[in-house]
């Protein structure tokens, strides 16, 4: 009997990142939570507690089901990046990273089918190349950034951005699948 396995994000692109590894999901559920960042958190704490609440909250309405939360923090420094909803965030997010070498931080949290919680993260640090004002204006004009931690999506035009990469690229896209792939095997194998 296979556990069925609930991802608790709206993201399509864990989904697809999922997908990669043959896993589908059995539901799709996202959970609703207060994601403002606490005074003081640091962004590991934080990326990890994220992920943690949105896996815990959907696990109360999924009994017996495997849950898989993440989230994803863009950090410069010990600062957290906004999520870049309007050109106006997007642009102070590029500015900042422009240039420099910054943290790319994936929260992952599973809770199996007896309750269990297992947290961690992943970091990973990404540096950009020193953005032209003409390179910003065409990234900003195009919309990738809208709704992408730090204003950027490393799967799209800002790939361009890209100087280095040490880590983790998946968990830079929304999922580490080296570490979700390992966590998921270990726990079907334990439960066959």
């Amino acid at each position: 009997m296979t556990i069925p396995l609930i991802l608790a994000s709206a993201s399509p692109r864990r989904r697809d990142l999922l997908a990669q590894i043959g896993v589908v999901p059995n539901a799709i559920d996202p959970a609703d939570i207060d994601e403002t960042p606490r005074a003081g958190e640091r962004p590991k704490e934080y990326a990890e507690r994220i992920a943690q609440e949105k896996a815990a909250l959907v696990a109360t309405r999924h009994a017996g089901s495997l849950i898989l939360a993440a989230d994803t923090v863009v950090a410069c420094g010990h600062r957290i990046l906004p999520k870049a909803e309007d050109e106006a965030t997007a642009r102070r997010c590029l500015s900042l990273l422009s240039g420099r070498k910054h943290r790319v931080i994936s929260g992952i949290s599973i809770v199996t089918k007896d309750g269990v919680q297992h947290t961690k993260s992943v970091s990973t640090s990404v540096t950009f190349k020193r953005l032209s004002a003409s390179e910003m204006k065409q990234y900003l004009a195009d919309g990738d950034w809208h709704g992408k931690a730090g204003g950027y999506a490393i799967q799209g035009p800002a790939a361009t951005f890209v100087r280095f990469l040490s880590g983790s690229y998946s968990s830079v896209v929304g999922l580490p699948l080296f570490e979700v792939g390992h966590w998921l095997e270990a726990h079907w194998r334990h439960t066959a």
